[in-house]
């Protein structure tokens, strides 16, 4: 068991080390708590929103995140320049990087997220299953070790059953992963897998487990304090995505019910004890078209996606991150919490989905936010900012919460329309696709929603749907008025996501 650090005073001054909307988000809560905020910046983010909402910024190094953001180096010469006495590492980057964190923790700082022990553990997909094993946690059938003998991995494969899925251990993003369904195709899909694997990870190890053919990706978020408390925040619906990386969630998921959320949370809380993990993270479940859930990993980290899960327990998560972090006990046991509404995120991404979803980098010309009750925008950009190629293209989560799953969705098409974005493509129009599609609004989906219902041309069938709407609009209306309009190519939607690139 890993020793847990009990910090013996308040943190003063924050640097985080990230950019972007999670930056500006951490930047947000730790001003609201007192602390002071140091931003770190590469010189392609000197202008960014991150850096001029701090109270103090360090350039780190040019615009590749090599020679930047993740240059643990640069960061604590940051942190010791500016006198910060914390790091929060964000998501993505360092945050889940057990040099960095222990790094940190040596060179006197506090680290805003578990011990370096608990992301080594959980950062191997192997060690994992071993550890969580002992805890009775449902695990998917499969191999417990990596399988480098291919008569033996083959052997394996059979007495799974097809189809079988070989996995990258240092995996993640859908690197290293390979779907095999028969088994004249296992020797050249194990070979693809550990290349890819070592090439993108430095590590060839794989192992095999059943694939598991209609799956719903349902993630729980945890989160435990250095006294050895544990409790589950619920879970996240995390099952719309695309490469195997996410573009939809929501919270709750339609499909739990009380006793399946009930013997989820537990299995959860039991991730967390089986790695002696304190801090926010997140464990991951496949779940499968009879309702069996099976671990798949844990993020040692703040997700992506957590504001969905504040907005229906009315937690800041990153708050409680730092009073942790500071060695204060969890100030709600478990059933304390409750499940408020129903909220749903959509990620921005700066993409063209009719494109294969490849990044469409450019300039904001024109970028207004949607507004209203229970809408909440959290990007790291503003008119007239360029979304750089260096980095991820996510522009911005929406978040839209309300009484019930049917009200948040419509909350979510509306904001979706009045979104106004020009300058480049983005995600906004496939997400209304989704919200407006049957198999989501009934909950009757897996991961493998835009393999089985989206293609190009539906957004292109939306375009000339709403094109219709506006010119019937026109029609009805008399010469004079008609005249008082703008242009239909300068209204060209009455969807604001759908305007032309100028």
């Amino acid at each position: 068991m890993q020793d847990r650090i009990l910090p013996m005073k308040k943190i003063q001054k924050l640097l985080v080390a990230n950019r972007g909307e999670i930056a500006l988000r951490i930047m947000r809560s730790a001003r609201e708590l007192g602390i002071k905020t140091v931003a770190v910046f590469s010189e392609a983010d000197r202008q960014a929103l991150h850096v001029r909402f701090a109270d103090e910024a360090v350039c780190i190094g040019p615009p590749p995140s090599a020679q930047s953001y993740l240059v643990m180096e640069k960061i604590i010469a940051a942190a010791k320049q500016t006198g910060a006495d914390a790091i929060h590492p964000g998501y993505g980057f360092l945050s889940e990087n057990e040099d960095f964190a222990a790094l940190v923790r040596k060179e006197g700082l506090i680290f805003i997220g578990p011990s370096p022990e608990s992301i080594e553990l959980m950062g191997s997909k192997l060690a994992a299953k071993a550890a969580v094993a002992k805890f009775n946690v449902p695990l998917v059938p499969g191999t417990s070790e990596p399988i480098s003998d291919l008569p033996k991995a083959k052997k394996i494969a059979a007495e799974i059953g097809y189809p079988i899925l070989i996995k990258a251990s240092a995996g993640g993003g859908g690197k290293g992963m390979r779907i095999v369904d028969a088994e004249p195709d296992f020797e050249t899909q194990m070979e693809r897998a550990v290349s890819e694997a070592k090439s993108a990870f430095g590590d060839g190890s794989v192992f095999i487990e059943k694939y598991v053919t209609q799956p719903r990706h349902i993630e729980f978020q945890i989160f435990g304090d250095q006294h050895g408390n544990v409790v589950h925040l619920f879970e996240r619906e995390c099952s719309i995505q695309r490469r195997h990386q996410k573009v939809i969630e929501e919270a709750p998921s339609s499909i739990l019910t009380p006793e399946l959320r009930k013997k989820m949370g537990e299995a959860a809380v039991n991730v967390a004890r089986a790695a002696n993990y304190y801090n926010a993270g997140t464990v991951e479940f496949i779940v499968d078209e009879n309702l069996n859930f099976y671990f798949l990993e844990m993020n040692t980290r703040l997700q992506v996606e957590h504001p969905v899960t504040e907005e229906i327990t009315g937690l800041d998560l990153v708050k409680l991150q730092i009073k942790v972090a500071e060695g204060e006990k969890l100030p709600f046991k478990q059933e304390d919490l409750t499940i408020n509404g129903h909220a749903v995120e959509v990620r921005v991404y700066a993409e063209d989905p009719t494109n294969n979803f490849l990044p469409d980098i450019g300039t904001l010309k024109t970028y207004n936010r949607p507004q209203g009750h229970g809408i909440r925008v959290d990007d790291g950009f503003e008119q007239g900012m360029a979304v750089p190629f260096y980095y991820d293209p996510m522009i911005a989560k929406m978040i839209c919460h309300d009484s019930t799953r049917e009200r948040a969705i419509a909350k979510t098409i509306r904001a979706i329309n009045e979104y106004t974005i020009t300058g480049l493509e983005t995600t906004l129009g496939f997400c209304k696709f989704v919200m407006q599609h049957q198999a989501f609004t009934s909950g009757n989906f897996d991961t493998k929603f835009v393999e089985k219902y989206f293609t190009p041309d539906v957004l292109k069938t939306q375009d000339d749907k709403d094109e219709e709407l506006l010119s019937a609009l026109l029609a009805t209306l008399q010469p004079k008025e008609t005249a008082t309009l703008a242009p239909v190519e300068n209204t060209k939607a009455v969807s604001n996501w759908k305007k032309n690139r100028t």
